[in-house]
């Protein structure tokens, strides 16, 4: 590597440890590090704030304001104050339960739209319900960020890495169901126990807190019919908009930011107020990551490790599906499942079409899809899912820290990953 190289890649992992341990603020560390890379001249303005490749994602950034938006909205309905009453009047009051209610809502909410829009309107909800629970809120949040990352996974607009995968190889949003979808179903039912394993006695029963839900009327949290018909109208329209997005040619960040700003106009509320509720710490914090990634892109940094993997399989299409399952989990954990794949895509585009046997059944993209979704669960940088959580946490005076999270996050992770492995062997090298 050049001298530029191996200096992005210093300040990068020097980024990564202030977040990991929390000497800095995670947001001082990605902007300090996106201006380091500047500076070196390992990125420049242009490929920093305009490229597609190396720069800040600016539709994962505006997708991410639109559905904050309409959250911040439908916070002022008591819509969620609803769900969270309703959620746990359906599980008897008893935390666990309503930890497995949740995070097979989010798993499937995930899927339909997509596992950032899905935490962001999940985490209302979650904070309610631990509240007349008297539970910790993180075991909740940690789950259902893992369960979006999980259920994500099973669609072409459920995890932003899906969406650059079926962009570059020409896959279906049927193709992601047929061979994704069933894996998904195994792997959220794994998932369940690993909850109980990992969290269940943290979430101690309260017969007390149990009974008082039980005796609350859920229509009486609704405060502003009107303003929840109209965001609900808007909700949906996103919805269908998300799963139609091959066929309207709209892509999801135009959808969510033209539905928030609908919602914001016909809401008449206050614009500022509003604005005050929006998670502006986390845009920052993936603007300057976005930048720092790309960096390690423009230097070449990200191509020499993937190459490398790609070589020390030497044509063995079986082996490169599991050295790419695994490293795509190791390096997404690393620097985030999508920088990470719109890098590593071209490689696998260029590496299944040297040979037409090499990729049956296309198993070299769906190796990649599951490497980076799944592993996006491993770190709290892994998955924007995660950030965003984590920004929300911190917001409501629940602050996770980096390793709370990535200690459960690795075993969920591996553990994912693990029995994805049988699953791509049986499906695409003994059925074919």
């Amino acid at each position: 590597m050049t001298a530029t190289a191996w200096a992005a890649t210093i300040v990068f992992v020097g980024a990564y440890v202030l977040i990991a341990t929390e000497k800095v603020h995670r947001v001082a560390a990605a902007l300090g590090g996106a201006v380091l890379m500047l500076v070196m001249g390992a990125t420049d303005a242009e490929h920093a704030f305009f490229s597609e490749e190396t720069g800040i994602d600016w539709n994962v950034l505006v997708l991410l304001l639109g559905m904050m938006l309409i959250v911040a909205v439908m916070q002022r309905t008591g819509a969620f104050d609803y769900l969270a009453i309703w959620s746990a009047k359906r599980a008897r009051g008893r935390p666990f339960r309503v930890m497995v209610l949740l995070v097979l809502v989010t798993a499937v909410a995930s899927a339909l739209l997509d596992n950032v829009t899905t935490v962001l309107l999940m985490a209302p909800v979650t904070f309610l319900i631990c509240e007349r629970l008297n539970v910790p809120v993180a075991p909740f949040l940690m789950a259902e960020a893992m369960s979006s990352n999980i259920g994500g996974t099973a669609t072409l607009v459920g995890d932003p890495p899906n969406i650059i995968i079926a962009s570059r190889a020409g896959l279906s949003y049927n193709d992601f169901l047929v061979h994704l979808a069933p894996l998904v179903v195994v792997l959220m039912a794994v998932f369940v126990l690993l909850c109980r394993l990992m969290w269940a006695p943290q979430l101690q029963y309260q017969p007390d807190r149990a009974a008082g839900i039980m005796k609350l009327r859920e229509r009486d949290a609704i405060t502003d019919v009107r303003l929840l018909a109209m965001s609900l109208v808007v909700l949906a329209g996103a919805t269908v908009a998300f799963v139609l997005h091959t066929v309207l040619h709209a892509e999801p960040s135009v959808v969510a930011i033209i539905g928030g700003l609908v919602l914001l106009g016909a809401s008449r509320l206050k614009a500022e107020e509003v604005a005050k509720d929006i998670e502006w710490p986390t845009l920052v914090f993936f603007a300057g990551l976005f930048v720092m990634v790309g960096a390690l892109v423009e230097t070449g940094v990200i191509a020499e490790i993937s190459d490398a993997a790609v070589d020390a399989t030497d044509g063995r299409v079986q082996l490169t599906t599991y050295v790419l399952l695994w490293g795509s989990a190791v390096l997404s954990a690393v620097v985030d499942n999508i920088p990470y794949v719109a890098t590593m895509s071209p490689i696998v585009l260029e590496l299944a079409a040297a040979d037409s046997g090499a990729n049956p059944n296309n198993v070299l993209w769906w190796s990649l899809a599951l490497g980076a979704d799944l592993g996006g669960n491993a770190t709290a940088v892994g998955a924007a899912a995660n950030v965003v959580i984590l920004g929300l946490a911190a917001k409501a005076g629940h602050p996770i820290s980096f390793w709370q999270f990535t200690r459960y996050g690795l075993i969920v992770a591996a553990t994912t990953i693990a029995v994805s492995m049988p699953y791509l062997w049986l499906r695409y090298f003994v059925i074919g």
